[in-house]
């Protein structure tokens, strides 16, 4: 898979739905990182932007509109709703 840049700004563009980004998490479909972070919620080191475990799961409280991904925060999502009863 070729990342998808544009031209004006040199930003990421998430193929699935045209969102631009800086950081590839926030895309729908995401690029492995080049280096490892650490997980906020249970401190595993990882590459994958799409890391889901335990602890995060029972923060969940948004889904994107446009692929169904889930997160805690609104912000890691290209176009965010709030979940019910979350």
């Amino acid at each position: 898979m070729e990342k998808i840049v544009s031209e004006q700004t040199g930003h990421q563009l998430c193929e699935t739905c045209g969102a631009e980004t800086i950081e590839g998490g926030h895309l729908c479909r995401p690029f492995k990182s080049v280096a490892p972070y650490v997980c906020e919620y249970c401190g595993e080191e990882t590459d994958d932007p799409r890391h889901m475990c335990y602890p995060q799961v029972e923060h969940l409280k948004y889904q994107c509109v446009h692929c169904g991904r889930l997160s805690a925060k609104s912000q890691a999502l290209c176009h965010p709703k709030r979940l019910t009863g979350a």
